[in-house]
């Protein structure tokens, strides 16, 4: 007897429609609960220094900038916010006599508007101030 008349001597499939759907199902998942973050602003810290006083005494034009933008020279306040006054400023504020200019130290609050210590920086290049630097914050306070 031969029972065994209908059937095929095939070979196997492997269906790939289930394995499909659990990939697709599977990248749906993924593309659901990864959350996607926009950084719209960055995050600035002022800098800090740990640095010791230099022995020998440097002429400095201290320039400070307050958190509303108004600049003040040796501790006397600008009139005009504008670049022509701030250089006209420190241009009286330098001593004619020596050979190197002085340093003008920019000592900005943390909140003042950015333009306003690039307006002194530009200023101090408009006096003839080339040497400029900042005052900054002691990490041990």
């Amino acid at each position: 007897m031969n029972f065994r008349r209908g059937s095929r001597n095939g070979e196997p499939e492997i269906n790939l429609i289930p394995l499909i759907d659990v990939v697709l199902v599977i990248i749906i998942f993924l593309m659901l609960t990864t959350t996607f973050s926009k950084v719209s602003g960055l995050e600035i810290k002022l800098p800090t220094a740990e640095a010791e006083g230099s022995e020998t005494e440097a002429r400095e034009i201290v320039v400070a900038v307050t958190a509303a933008g108004e600049v003040l020279v040796n501790r006397q306040a600008v009139g005009e916010r504008s670049v022509e006054a701030i250089a006209a400023a420190l241009g009286k504020s330098a001593p004619a006599d020596g050979d190197t200019p002085p340093v003008v130290v920019i000592n900005a609050d943390a909140r003042t508007p950015h333009q306003s210590v690039v307006d002194v920086m530009q200023a101090a290049q408009r006096a003839g101030l080339p040497h400029i630097t900042f005052a900054t914050q002691s990490s041990a306070q």
